[in-house]
């Protein structure tokens, strides 16, 4: 444990910022089932209502720096290409 005033002050920064992005992983995963299971039940209109919210709040978080870009971009590719399929079969 640190015993310099401002290495606990990090310390405890970090421990807040680790439970805040733990959150906002927390709200993509629940974002990204929504979506999914709107597509599964076959409700086209609202499953891309839902992408772009889940496209919304995935840019948000990587521009925060809780993800990175590539891994912001990757999950937003995967998801349009299965609405896109969704809505093609």
């Amino acid at each position: 444990m640190a015993n310099i005033k401002s290495a606990l002050k990090r310390a405890q920064i970090a421990r807040i910022r680790t439970i805040r992005n733990a959150a906002y992983k927390s709200m993509i995963k629940t974002a990204i089932r929504n979506f999914e299971t709107a597509l599964q039940e076959g409700q086209l209109e609202l499953a891309k209502e839902k992408l772009h919210k889940v496209i919304k709040l995935v840019d948000k978080i990587a521009g925060k720096g809780v993800i990175s870009k590539n891994k912001a971009a990757r999950k937003k590719s995967r998801l349009t290409r299965k609405l896109n399929r969704a809505v093609a079969s």
